[in-house]
């Protein structure tokens, strides 16, 4: 018999940081749970449990786990080998499927994690602008790498403060940290740095604050400011890329950026990063300009096969509007449940991705974001999870649907939501938990 989850993280917890290898992980209650299998939109844990699951590896997963068609094209790659550290024809197939819907006639650089596609982004723009400082905007995430570590000083705009231990201080300065959506905002720290700034990057919908959507009027400021002041706009696609539309969030928006950074869909459930630019831009890197980037899983063969199945079954079929139908009936059902409750809260849906937040009046900010009852949030996770719905465990996270998701499915979540709510409900009055 194998061993109970509970069993399995005291044995992780004396070879991993806290039992895991990404905090999210170690948030779910009272522990983390181990997965023996998943398939379509299930997860089977090692206690034989099934869990309808909302969260699908944190956004990669738009077809489902285990969808055949990209299970067929992995094996046939495994017959054939699964590392060279030489070019392989998949890798220009994937880049020409990118292509076809993010910078025409442009080119890609394969990387491993969308860590190190921000990462190779920004030393890009720094390297094609020869400037210094970088803007990013308040909650949105670009990775876990010291150029985008940074949180806002005393006031929004001013230079970044490391936000981990670790992280110089000399790196944060060059990092300044904005207000999303906030167009005078963004404006005022143009004017006064705006010479000096190599680029912006901007997740165009915040994933990893809750969800968060841009204003449209707010990625056109960002577009006009760039052209009038000559850095470069960076748009993270990494959750968004071929999930709001077969091209992201550009598309979605009609915003143009300089480059896109793409990951988790387009590796198919494998592990990938993407910059996508334009060609005198792209050629700023090595081997034929001066910005480095190298790795020997670079355009890893599993990964390119199995994102170019998943971008031509995207092409192919319905799946992008089945996924978002399903979220929306997701929505529907949390916003039916949690108006009976009275609790207070807003629902944030963009296409296949949303999340609610307990607190009074619209979230269109990190900040507004984070003065959501995280407290109503955990015991709705728990509660749901004893019920066999996961979603993910922190506020701060978004909620996921695949095609795999059928009206079907989601009637466990109907059935269960009434129940777990009633039970936060009740808690929440106990504790003194229904405000902040």
């Amino acid at each position: 018999m194998s061993r109970s989850s509970e069993e399995l993280l005291v044995e992780a917890s004396k070879v991993f940081p806290g039992g895991v290898n990404s905090p999210v992980r170690a948030l779910v209650k009272p522990y983390p749970f181990y997965v023996a299998s998943a398939e379509g939109p299930f997860v089977y844990t090692v206690e034989g449990r099934r869990l309808l699951d909302l969260v699908m590896a944190y956004g990669p997963l738009i077809l489902g786990h285990r969808d055949k068609r990209v299970l067929d094209a992995i094996r046939e790659q495994l017959e054939k080998g699964w590392l060279y550290g030489a070019p392989y024809e998949a890798e220009i197939e994937l880049a020409k499927a990118i292509l076809r819907h993010y910078k025409p006639g442009g080119m890609v650089r394969f990387v491993n994690s969308g860590t190190e596609a921000t990462m190779t982004a920004i030393r890009l723009a720094r390297g094609a602008t020869g400037r210094k400082y970088i803007v990013k905007f308040d909650g949105c995430y670009h990775g876990a790498h010291d150029y985008v570590l940074v949180a806002a000083g005393s006031a929004m705009g001013e230079y970044g403060l490391p936000s981990s231990e670790g992280v110089l201080s000399d790196s944060a300065r060059y990092t300044l940290v904005a207000e999303f959506n906030d167009e005078p905002g963004i404006e005022r720290l143009v004017a006064r740095m705006g010479g000096e700034i190599a680029a912006i990057i901007v997740e165009p919908v915040i994933g990893n604050s809750g969800v968060i959507p841009a204003r449209p009027s707010f990625l056109r400021t960002l577009r006009q400011l760039a052209d009038e002041w000559g850095f470069l706009l960076i748009f993270d696609e990494v959750i968004t890329g071929f999930r709001l539309g077969l091209g992201g969030a550009q598309e979605y928006y009609g915003v143009e950026a300089d480059i896109v950074v793409l990951g988790k869909i387009v590796g198919g459930g494998f592990p990938i990063g993407v910059v996508v630019g334009s060609r005198d831009l792209m050629e700023n890197l090595a081997p034929l300009g001066r910005v480095f980037n190298a790795g020997t899983f670079n355009a890893h063969p599993v990964s390119m096969v199995a994102g170019l199945a998943t971008i031509r079954i995207l092409e192919s079929t319905d799946a992008l509007e089945i996924a978002s139908r399903a979220m929306k009936l997701v929505t529907d059902i949390l916003g039916e449940s949690v108006v009976e409750s009275g609790l207070p809260h807003a629902i944030n849906r963009v296409e296949s991705m949303a999340q609610i937040f307990f607190v009074d009046g619209v979230v269109d900010s990190a900040s507004k974001a984070r003065r959501s009852d995280k407290r109503i949030y955990t015991r709705l996770h728990e509660e749901l999870l004893r019920r066999g719905v996961f979603i993910a465990p922190s506020q701060m996270e978004a909620l996921f649907t695949s095609s795999s998701h059928t009206r079907s499915h989601l009637g466990i979540l109907e059935e269960a939501l009434p129940e777990a709510v009633r039970e936060v409900v009740k808690d929440a009055r106990f504790k003194g938990q229904g405000s902040n």
